[in-house]
């Protein structure tokens, strides 16, 4: 079969379109023809920082679309030629991937292979990151990072139908500005947020803070808090050494602070990824979330979709194609 992987880590260019071994299911595995595979930031940090690649070379990506292609033993509720989207831990960039069956879920009704690429990692976070950990309630308001993203276009949407009060981004470029605004964010602040936020809620400041970028971008968060206020990190895009937070930073405002990932989540405690994705994809099948795709590429371009991520011009959802 086809794959993308590189050897070594470092820039867009180390991926390498090569032929590997195709790989058959373990006991409790499905293997998956992969359609279309999703482009996430995990990928990138995998390529060039070694993040959760456990051994060179490596197949990088995190979510496909297609069909089950052979089950493992004890698998007995799929069927060979379903259509279905898949969560894994690695090996996306090829035209067959190996996954865990608690991992992979029908293709919502409604949707074809293509939108449903968008769904296994971006959705269920962007889920839980308003309901489950973030737990926004009607008439709260909230500032994401990363509000053109994948996740942050999901996000806006969510927090829209949730009944949010006011929802706001950040993002790097007016572009990206007009992009959020066209999913759900009542306005969008470009670059420096910490004064706009208090200016924009009256000195108030947000119940909800998710961010996926660390450092730096992540204590600003933390200061744009109002009383009792939230803040969920998901991911750290920049790089920054690991942060802390105790009760000197917390206790003024009764603040509080959460995690997330889904792909930890996935390896920890799949009965909990499935009923929040099987939530999180009702929310596409009724129209209430919409992912748009806004880049796609050949299978074997694969390092021009990590260009365009890692330039941070990307809006919304990149995917490869990997079926003709």
């Amino acid at each position: 079969m086809r794959a993308v992987e590189f050897q070594e880590y470092g820039g867009p260019e180390v991926l390498r379109l090569v032929t590997a071994e195709t790989p058959e299911p373990g006991p409790g595995q499905v293997s998956v023809d992969v359609a279309y595979a999703g482009v996430n930031f995990a990928d990138l940090k995998a390529r060039a920082d070694g993040y959760r690649v456990p051994a060179l070379p490596y197949v990088p990506g995190v979510e496909v679309s297609g069909r089950v292609r052979a089950l493992g033993a004890g698998v007995t509720d799929l069927a060979v030629g379903q259509e279905v989207v898949a969560l894994t831990q690695g090996g996306a960039y090829a035209e067959v991937v190996a996954a865990e069956a608690t991992t992979v879920f029908p293709v919502p009704a409604g949707l074809d292979l293509r939108t449903a690429a968008t769904l296994p990692a971006v959705l269920p976070t962007a889920y839980a990151l308003v309901h489950t950990v973030g737990r926004l309630q009607p008439g709260e308001s909230v500032l994401v990072q990363g509000a053109a993203g994948g996740i942050g276009t999901a996000v806006g949407q969510l927090a829209r139908a949730a009944g949010a009060g006011a929802v706001y981004g950040v993002v790097s470029s007016a572009a990206k500005a007009a992009h959020a605004k066209r999913h759900g964010y009542d306005e969008v602040f470009v670059g420096a947020f910490r004064e706009p936020v208090r200016e924009a809620t009256g000195g108030r400041g947000v119940d909800l803070v998710l961010d996926p970028v660390g450092g730096d971008t992540l204590r600003s968060g933390l200061a744009s808090l109002a009383v009792f206020g939230r803040l969920v990190s998901f991911g750290n895009a920049s790089g920054a050494e690991p942060w802390t937070v105790g009760q000197a930073e917390l206790a003024p405002l009764g603040a509080s602070v959460a995690g997330f990932s889904i792909l930890t989540l996935a390896a920890g405690a799949p009965d909990t990824l499935r009923r929040l994705s099987r939530q999180a994809f009702a929310k596409a099948a009724d129209g209430t979330v919409a992912l748009p795709v806004t880049a796609e590429f050949a299978l074997a371009d694969a390092a021009e979709a990590h260009r365009l991520m890692g330039g941070r011009s990307s809006t919304g959802k990149l995917l490869l194609r990997v079926a003709d």
